[in-house]
């Protein structure tokens, strides 16, 4: 038997996304362990929840998510305004098929936007990121992948995806994230019922 795949929907603009992020690469000699592989797949939540690209993040909104990180003990800066990510997220569909790249990738966006403070939707920003890891996406790429982006986004909610991060344990999506001994315990839990199912 190979690695069960968990499915992890993500919006780059969506500071618990980075969250989540650091506690599943916490947790990466577990989920080994377990031989659980998670695939950070992106989607856009702005259509989803309605939100308005640009929009202000309200200060009691922002205190919130600086609160769930804290108490998950992970550091980040939350952005001031709903990002629009769908550039960042066009070239991690793009590198899909070179797991290690579309990897590097989603690990430099997020430290610059969480940890350094800058934004993922600036086009400059976005080129001096894709120069530092040797990345290019020529138009007709990043238009494909711009349409997988909807078609992704699309499929989340018929799987009844309604915000990010959200881990699709087979059918059931979790959403949201929890502290490391809780996450270990539903991944554990879920992946020792999926190998008995299995025989």
């Amino acid at each position: 038997m190979g690695p069960l795949q968990v499915a992890i929907h993500y919006d780059f603009a969506s500071t618990l996304c980075y969250v989540a992020h650091r506690i599943v690469e916490r947790m990466q000699g577990f989920l080994e362990e377990i031989e659980v592989e998670p695939f950070w797949t992106p989607i856009d939540l702005a259509p989803i929840m309605r939100w308005t690209r640009g929009m202000q993040v309200t200060p009691d909104r922002r205190l919130h998510i600086q609160q769930i990180a804290a108490a998950l003990e992970v550091e980040a800066k939350v952005p001031t305004i709903w990002l629009d990510s769908r550039p960042v997220a066009a070239t991690a569909l793009a590198l899909e098929s070179d797991p290690a790249r579309a990897a590097s990738w989603r690990e430099r966006v997020l430290s610059c936007v969480y940890e350094e403070g800058e934004r993922c939707d600036d086009p400059d920003q976005i080129a001096r990121m894709q120069r530092e890891l040797g990345i290019e996406v020529d138009a007709a790429a990043h238009e494909r992948a711009l349409a997988e982006l909807e078609r992704r986004t699309r499929g989340a909610v018929e799987e009844m995806v309604t915000g990010v991060p959200t881990f699709m344990l087979g059918r059931w999506p979790f959403g949201g994230i929890q502290e490391e001994d809780t996450m270990r315990s539903l991944l554990g839990r879920w992946a020792g019922r999926q190998r008995e199912r299995q025989g």
